[in-house]
């Protein structure tokens, strides 16, 4: 997610914040309900249900964190009619969030924004951004799993997996081999290439797997021979990309092991829902 919309965002979220008389921070549904991108009300509903039992599984009470609420609101000509709204606190605004669509963007920064305690754009961007790396490890992991069963289905052999899967490192990293890359970037023997790697490489090795699987199935690719020469053209294809916008995945540094990194971001996770703030007493 780029700098300036995590900015736009913070800033607009910030501004539909407001503060109870005893220095609590709540956001009302109704306006979180645009904030996400839901247009209907009773839809949006539905996921404040699903965030109330997530609440109180969770050990909370849920009359801490959601308070129902009715308001006046303007029709027009001066006219106003009253509506139901809820109160909803940091917490409640983040398992709302937790129970939306990551792909879409608001939903993506809200669940982030709403875990951390603080206003400030560097934290809220750099949680964002080790999100985005945990999500892009799981992607490939599942894309690597799908190719790994074509193969499979299509060669009739379990070992031509790791075969292909390396021509392709090859080839996206100029000619280095998947060793050569984890002994540059100090990837031990017994862990994943991709688990050290930073989001932009994971991301392009996602790609052209999925553009090799596509293919491996179009063209029902039947030896290791074909569907190597596959993976080898779209990881090269993937390179050129990156070679063209002033990237080269080989010269970049290796990252924070994936396994620590999601150690770290489930403990934050954790730390979430034990003793947030509440709006009743």
């Amino acid at each position: 997610m780029k700098r300036e919309l995590v900015r736009t965002l913070t800033d607009t979220f910030q501004d539909h914040s407001n503060t109870t008389d005893n220095g609590i921070e709540f956001w009302f549904a109704r306006d979180i309900q645009h904030l996400l991108g839901y247009t209907e009300w009773r839809n949006f509903t539905n996921v404040i249900t699903k965030a109330k039992t997530s609440c109180e599984a969770s050990g909370n009470n849920i009359s801490d964190h959601f308070v129902d609420i009715n308001k006046m609101v303007n029709i027009g000509s001066g006219a106003q009619k009253p509506v139901d709204d809820i109160m909803l606190t940091r917490y409640a605004c983040y398992l709302i969030a937790q129970n939306g669509d990551p792909k879409k963007e608001p939903i993506a920064f809200a669940q982030n924004y709403f875990a951390v305690q603080t206003r400030k754009y560097e934290i809220i961007e750099q949680r964002i951004n080790d999100w985005e790396r945990l999500q892009a490890r799981e992607k490939l992991s599942l894309s690597e799993k799908e190719l790994s069963t074509i193969i499979y289905e299509q060669t009739g052999s379990d070992k031509n997996f790791g075969i292909i899967r390396s021509k392709g490192d090859t080839a996206l990293f100029g000619g280095k081999t998947t060793q050569q890359m984890k002994n540059k970037l100090g990837v031990p023997q017994d862990r994943a290439l991709a688990d050290f790697l930073p989001t932009i490489t994971i991301k392009a090795k996602d790609f052209a797997t999925e553009i090799t699987i596509f293919n491996a199935k179009e063209k029902v690719l039947k030896t290791e021979g074909e569907i190597s020469a596959e993976h080898i053209k779209n990881n090269k294809g993937v390179r050129k990309l990156l070679l063209d916008r002033g990237i080269k995945p080989e010269e970049l540094p290796a990252e924070e092991d994936i396994k620590e990194l999601e150690r770290r971001v489930k403990s934050e996770e954790k730390q979430i829902g034990k003793k947030p703030d509440k709006l009743t007493e």
